[in-house]
C-alpha cells in the first residue's frame, strides 16, 4: 500500500550547497520533516551542479517521511551562465546584454528537454529562444 502524501513543496536551492537556512528550513520545518536529513541527501544528489540554482519538488508523507525529485536548472540560469552575464536586460527589445551560439542553445535545450512541455527538440528550442529573447540575449552564428 502506497503512503499518503500530506503535502508537496516546491523550492529552489543551490546544488550541492544547500543549508537549513531559509528558504529550506522554514518550508520543511512547518511540515515536521527532518531538515538535516533532507539537506544532506539533496547535497549528495546535486553535488555535480556546484552552486547552480536547482528546483526541487519534495513530497512529504503523513508519517513525516519524504521523497524528492530534482529538476533541471531554470532556463534563465543556464542562459546567463552560457552568455556569461550577471542578469538579463531591463529592456530586452532595445538593449542586448549578451549572446550565445546555436551550439550553446542546443546544449541548454537538451538539458531542459525533460522538464519542458514539448514533443521534440525543435519545439523545445523555440521555448528556450523565447526565454533568451526576453532576457536580451541574442543567438548568433559563429564561423570557426
Amino acid at each position: 500500500m502506497a503512503k499518503e502524501v500530506a503535502v508537496k513543496i516546491k523550492l529552489q536551492a543551490h546544488g550541492g550547497k544547500a543549508t537549513p537556512a531559509p528558504p529550506i528550513g522554514p518550508a520543511l520545518g512547518q511540515h515536521g520533516v527532518n531538515i538535516g536529513q533532507f539537506v544532506s541527501q539533496f547535497n549528495e544528489r546535486t553535488k555535480e551542479l556546484n552552486g547552480t540554482i536547482v528546483p526541487v519538488v519534495i513530497s512529504v508523507y503523513k508519517d513525516k517521511s519524504f521523497t524528492f525529485e530534482v529538476k533541471s536548472p531554470p532556463a534563465a540560469v543556464l542562459l546567463k551562465q552560457a552568455a556569461e552575464i550577471a542578469k538579463g536586460s531591463g529592456v530586452p527589445n532595445k538593449e542586448k546584454v549578451g549572446e550565445i551560439t546555436h551550439q550553446q542553445l542546443r546544449k541548454i535545450t537538451e538539458t531542459k528537454f525533460k522538464d519542458l512541455n514539448a514533443y521534440d527538440l525543435e519545439q523545445a528550442e523555440k521555448i528556450i529562444k523565447g526565454t533568451a529573447r526576453s532576457m536580451g540575449i541574442e543567438i548568433v552564428t559563429r564561423e570557426s
